[in-house]
């Protein structure tokens, strides 16, 4: 069976709970996946706002929108450079993408 790699993105507090449920469900059906949550813009504070333990180790935030609003990040959530680099990146290493 194929390993899945899948990156999921979400641009607001919306997408991020669809992303979060979207995380969930795959790594249920496909324990061996590798996944990660991209969150930028609205998602950013709404992460901050409404923590998962569940999902928080897979979340990835936006460099650039945590500048842009002066924000900080507990230790434990990952930081990238920017989104649109990162989702890039990431295709080209042959993750999936997915927005949500």
């Amino acid at each position: 069976m194929t390993k899945l790699r899948v990156v999921i993105h979400a641009s607001t507090g919306e997408a991020l709970v669809r992303a979060r449920s979207n995380a969930r469900n795959l790594i249920a059906a496909r324990p061996d996946c590798e996944c990660e949550i991209v969150v930028n813009a609205g998602a950013v504070q709404a992460a901050l706002d409404d923590t998962d333990r569940e999902t928080d180790p897979y979340l990835r935030v936006c460099g650039n929108t945590l500048k842009a609003k002066g924000l900080k990040l507990p230790p434990a959530i990952k930081i990238v450079e920017a989104t649109i680099v990162y989702l890039a990146v990431r295709q080209a290493e042959g993750w999936s993408y997915i927005s949500a």
